[in-house]
């Protein structure tokens, strides 16, 4: 069409560059008013104090040694480092660097097809399906899958270098090639298998594996010298996925793998193939956690390994007349293989963004395999090019439909609920977020459900217990707390906190039998030392209050409400000063402690001071405690 209306080459791909930024800005652009989601968020960014840190000697040392996530990838801590330096805690920013990424991934993905084939619109083709299918939202929009768009950025540079490589081989450009394989590896593991996608496109479109060509056609031979040259070619770039393989798979600790039977997690793997492929055309159903099922239907998991066999030996039948089918099809399938459930991925059953560099190798049999359906080219161009566009189209629309799920944590599990079934992460989740929220009758709903899908989970009880208990229905949070110290005796939280509710209850023994038992069991635990010393205060044992407070605050310096009560037991044993200095500290750690200003304005009313006495009960009522304020003569009361 374009060559019609005599567009030269070089401004039809200056055409696709645009196109594919605008239109993918356009449909992702949104995500950069949405806010951090509760599910990994927190342990990559807003939890996570070496982030918070910033780029710094240790923070680097930290980000190479750690296997936090038990991920070993250094360049996303340095790029959560990085962000956290020019954005701080808001989510946006972070959201933005990742759809740069996606970006400059999408045009390194067009730049290489094209290099390697000279079909323009073709590799624009490929290049659209990846930037604006709707399973690739999750990659672009989730914070804490900055390694799916990092990894894939670089996944792409090592390929375009690649090319450049085959095009003059030179031990610079090799070098060159096999930095950015490191950087890649550096970012995620999925991306081992590169080096057997560098072989397909030996074969296909590079056909490097021929013996002898005739212009820019592929005689079809294959030379066993030139196979045998190209792998040893490879060599250093297996070992250095084996090496992470080794790294990303050792951790005696980890029993992930083992969560399911291994016939279960062939069926799924199989299942979950097919679904990947079924999705890539239909998109629908999609959610950010789909749960694992034992009992997989007989007739889904043998239809999908005959799809598979039979798909398989067809491309490898017609691998000769069209390599492109065979190439896009084994891209697809292996690299979804580190993914796929065999060694099982905590307890996912599929994810969207496993599909995200799969799907290119189906967008490269669409895209080189339906023209060649169609021999007569003027029938060609009227039927595939509005045919691509209305394609493409629908999944913008889809994929801008579907970044909208990812506003906020409500929105995200709410939809996750409508579109899975028997979703008990998702209630778990949700759960959380409403238990922030302060809406506690809505979380113990949660988890209900919870337990109801999975009564052995003993979190669900400590958290539907920890409901009950900021609702004041303490009998009902000490039942659950109960029935987790039956499921897990070692429980620690579950003894501080079933002892914090006896102590509001005034069953001070057993609350102190419960708080001496989280410190048997964790002596580092401050929150144990510091409700224990509240249990003390209560009893007028001040002075062994003060004791405990003391050790809170060695274990967490930070401890605000330790500060707090500590200087509630000063005032009360009548050492002001050290009372009003524990105030002060309890305020710089926490600027909008109600409670903290409210007792310092009581000790400087009990000093005969009304100046600092009234200013701080005043402002404790600004921050929402008035008890002092009202009780005391200070309203309107000007120093």
């Amino acid at each position: 069409m374009f060559n019609k209306i005599n567009i030269s080459p070089e401004k039809q791909k200056l055409i696709v560059y645009l196109a594919l930024i605008v239109v993918t800005f356009a449909v992702f652009w949104q995500v950069n008013q949405y806010d951090f989601v509760n599910f990994d968020d927190q342990c990559y960014v807003i939890q996570n104090i070496h982030i918070q840190s910033g780029i710094t000697p240790d923070g680097i040392r930290w980000a190479f040694s750690t296997k936090y996530t038990e991920l070993w990838h250094p360049l996303i801590w340095l790029s959560f480092m990085f962000d956290y330096q020019l954005f701080g805690l808001i989510a946006g920013g972070y959201h933005l660097t990742n759809l740069i990424l996606h970006i400059l991934s999408t045009l390194l993905l067009f730049w290489l097809f094209n290099r390697m084939t000279g079909a323009i619109w073709k590799s624009a083709f490929v290049a659209a399906v990846f930037a604006l299918h709707p399973l690739h939202v999750e990659s672009v929009a989730w914070i804490a899958e900055r390694k799916d768009v990092l990894s894939a950025f670089f996944w792409m540079l090592t390929l375009c270098l690649y090319v450049y490589y085959t095009e003059r081989p030179a031990v610079k450009r090799y070098i060159l090639v096999l930095f950015s394989f490191v950087l890649a590896l550096m970012s995620k593991p999925m991306v081992v298998t590169l080096p057997v996608i560098m072989v397909l496109l030996d074969y296909w479109p590079l056909g490097r594996f021929e013996s002898q060509k005739s212009g820019n056609c592929m005689t079809g031979a294959v030379s066993p010298k030139a196979a045998f040259k190209l792998l040893r070619e490879k060599i250093p770039f297996f070992i250095l996925s084996a090496v992470l393989v080794i790294i990303t798979l050792y951790n005696p600790d980890n029993t992930d793998h083992k969560l399911f039977p291994l016939d279960a997690r062939i069926a799924n793997a199989l299942v979950s193939l097919v679904t990947y492929l079924e999705k890539t055309f239909w998109p629908h159903d999609m959610a950010i956690f789909y749960p694992f099922s034992l009992k997989l239907p007989l007739w889904q998991v043998l239809g999908s390994g005959f799809l598979i066999i039979f798909a398989s030996t067809a491309v490898i039948l017609m691998a000769k007349r069209y390599p492109y089918l065979l190439v896009g099809w084994l891209w697809y399938m292996i690299t979804l293989l580190p993914v796929i459930g065999i060694i099982q991925i905590w307890l996912y059953s599929a994810a969207d963004r496993y599909h995200y560099l799969p799907s290119i190798g189906i967008a490269v049999m669409l895209a080189w395999g339906l023209p060649a359906l169609i021999k007569n080219k003027n029938t060609r161009k009227k039927i595939l090019f509005p045919t691509a566009i209305a394609f493409l189209a629908i999944l913008s629309i889809l994929s801008w439909q579907q970044c909208g799920y990812w506003k906020n944590s409500i929105e995200l599990w709410n939809h996750t609920l409508q579109v899975t079934k028997n979703n008990d992460i998702a209630h778990t989740n949700r759960g959380a977020v409403y238990a922030e929220l302060g809406q506690y009758q809505r979380a113990v709903e949660d988890y209900n459900e919870v337990i109801k899908l999975r009564p052995g989970n003993f979190l669900a009880y400590y958290n539907r217990g920890n409901m009950y208990a900021a609702l004041k229905q303490y009998q009902r949070a000490i039942e659950d707390y109960n029935e987790v110290i039956r499921m897990k005796p070692d429980h620690a939280d579950s003894y501080n906190n079933r002892g914090w509710t006896y102590f509001k209850q005034g069953f001070y023994q057993l609350a102190f039998k419960d708080l001496d038992e989280v410190i048997r069991l964790k002596r580092d635990n401050a929150d144990a030392y510091n409700n224990r010393g509240g249990a003390y205060f209560k009893r007028g044992q001040y002075q062994t209050a003060i004791e405990d407070f003391d050790k809170a605050i060695r274990l967490k310096q930070d401890y605000a409400d330790a500060y707090n009560n500590r200087g509630g037991a000063y005032f009360k044993r009548g050492q002001y000063q050290p009372a009003i200095d524990d105030y002060n500290k309890a305020i710089r750690l926490k600027q909008d402690y109600a409670d903290a200003y409210n007792n310092l304005g009581i000790v400087y009313l009990n000093q005969g001071n009304k100046n600092l006495g009234c200013y701080n009960a005043q402002k404790a009522c600004a921050l929402g405690n008035c008890k002092t304020l009202e009780t005391s003569g200070c309203k309107g009361y000007n120093r």
